[in-house]
């Protein structure tokens, strides 16, 4: 990041937290990035463990008010609409006698270059596989704002949770081998859209998208409500919102724009 944005500022931030009976329960490391060509982006690497609420404990899959957790999740925020948000995350939880891993990696972007979407989505399925077509379908199906008529997020990528095959060694194998494709999957679009001239509609199209991204993470992320539920630390938590968005009642991109043409993409599609 820092070698395509040389303004890009970093504060690394080390926190400890307590579980739900007041002990201590791990913590982790936020790295938090401000630049240029990034607006905001952060990295969060954490390992908790302990105590948790017995109504939340309910919600999960495993048993008892005891967890272990830990992943790595990322988000990136670009200044320029040309260049697409991009969240990632890799994670596993540990709850009474079971465990599973999650994860995945979503595309939101501003402007119709369906190349880009194209290319994205042929990197998680060549590192996905046969596993592809249902990754995606999670994805296309979690990502998107329920409550807006199942107005996805973005263009999806690929997303899967409570995965436990009964062979924990090929399941961390499968879960590094696709976090290894995240860099590949990103940073050539950066890089091909960096230098894009971009105006007024293009940066007011991206803000009110923005507005949809913070709706979907604070409604409907599990991720999110999961931190907030277990005693998490709530700026590392909300790191993954946007550093401004937009509201506007009833809006509506300007028609026959190519704002509204990637409208028209925030649905699920084969790529």
């Amino acid at each position: 990041m820092q070698a395509l944005d040389p303004q890009l500022v970093m504060k690394e931030d080390p926190w400890t937290r307590t579980d739900h009976a007041g002990h201590p329960g791990g913590g982790g490391i936020t790295r938090a990035f401000q630049g240029e060509l990034f607006e905001n982006a952060g990295v969060n690497t954490s390992c908790v463990h302990g105590k948790i609420d017995p109504q939340f404990a309910k919600h999960l899959q495993g048993s008892g008010d005891e967890m272990w957790a830990a992943g790595i999740s990322l988000i990136i925020h670009p200044k320029n609409p040309r260049v697409p948000t991009v969240h990632a995350n890799f994670r596993m939880i540990h709850q009474g006698n079971k465990f599973w891993f999650g994860g995945g990696a979503d595309l939101t972007p501003y402007y119709p270059y369906e190349d880009d979407f194209t290319y994205f989505h042929g990197i998680w399925k060549k590192a996905a596989g046969t596993d592809y077509e249902t990754m995606k379908k999670t994805c296309d199906e979690y990502f998107n704002n329920s409550h807006r008529g199942l107005e996805m997020r973005g263009i999806g990528g690929i997303f899967f949770d409570h995965m436990n095959s009964g062979n924990t060694e090929e399941d961390v194998k499968k879960v590094k081998h696709l976090s290894e494709h995240f860099i590949e999957s990103y940073f050539p679009i950066v890089k091909k859209r960096m230098s894009e001239n971009w105006n007024e509609e293009d940066e007011d199209f991206m803000l009110h998208r923005r507005g949809r991204y913070v709706e979907f993470n604070l409604l409907h992320d599990r991720g999110t409500l999961f931190g907030l539920r277990t005693n998490g630390r709530v700026d590392s938590i909300l790191i993954s919102l946007p550093a401004r968005c937009k509201y506007s009642y009833q809006y509506k991109p300007k028609v026959g724009s190519p704002h509204e043409k990637m409208w028209g993409y925030y649905t699920p599609k084969a790529w």
